[in-house]
């Protein structure tokens, strides 16, 4: 489970880098790796949340999500920790 937060995160993380680079097509070549997972994810929230300024802050919203998930359950002194140990 952490290593599937931590991917998509990172996904995430990149997501937020590749919106500085606006001409490349995440459709083609490596990006579908990064833009497949996370895109249905980020349509549901832009439903929710709108583009601030025209920036959509959706990608660091989900960073932040989910680095707080992985904290609340998987940390050191998290719930499923906890459970476990």
């Amino acid at each position: 489970m952490g290593f599937s937060i931590g991917a998509l995160t990172l996904a995430f993380l990149l997501r937020i880098i590749l919106t500085w680079y606006p001409k490349i097509d995440l459709r083609n070549g490596f990006w579908p790796i990064i833009f497949l997972p996370t895109e249905p994810i980020l349509v549901l929230t832009r439903k929710i949340i709108a583009p601030i300024g025209g920036v959509d802050v959706t990608p660091i919203i989900w960073v932040g999500l989910l680095s707080l998930f992985r904290e609340l359950f998987l940390g050191q002194q998290g719930l499923l920790t906890q459970i476990i140990f």
